[in-house]
């Protein structure tokens, strides 16, 4: 049973990170890079390795707090 679960939630080979609207990726990086500016946090086109693992959490996980709260807005018909 273990196996199983270990079999069907191992992606070898896979990027778990796809966008599932990759229409939507230059609006996600829109934001990660104005998210990251009121944060403080000095981020460049492409890799960005330098910055502390703590900062990028900072970064997606306010991310993850504006989509929702969009979304509520959005389901509350107040755009």
């Amino acid at each position: 049973m273990i196996q199983q679960f270990q079999n069907r939630n191992n992606n070898t080979g896979t990027n778990r990170n796809r966008k599932l609207v990759p229409e939507a990726k230059q609006a996600l990086d829109q934001m990660k890079f104005e998210i990251a500016g009121q944060l403080g946090i000095n981020l460049q086109q492409g890799y960005n390795g330098n910055i502390s693992a703590k900062d990028a959490g900072r970064i997606g996980g306010n991310m993850v707090k504006k989509m929702i709260e969009q979304q509520q807005r959005q389901m509350a018909g107040q755009q």
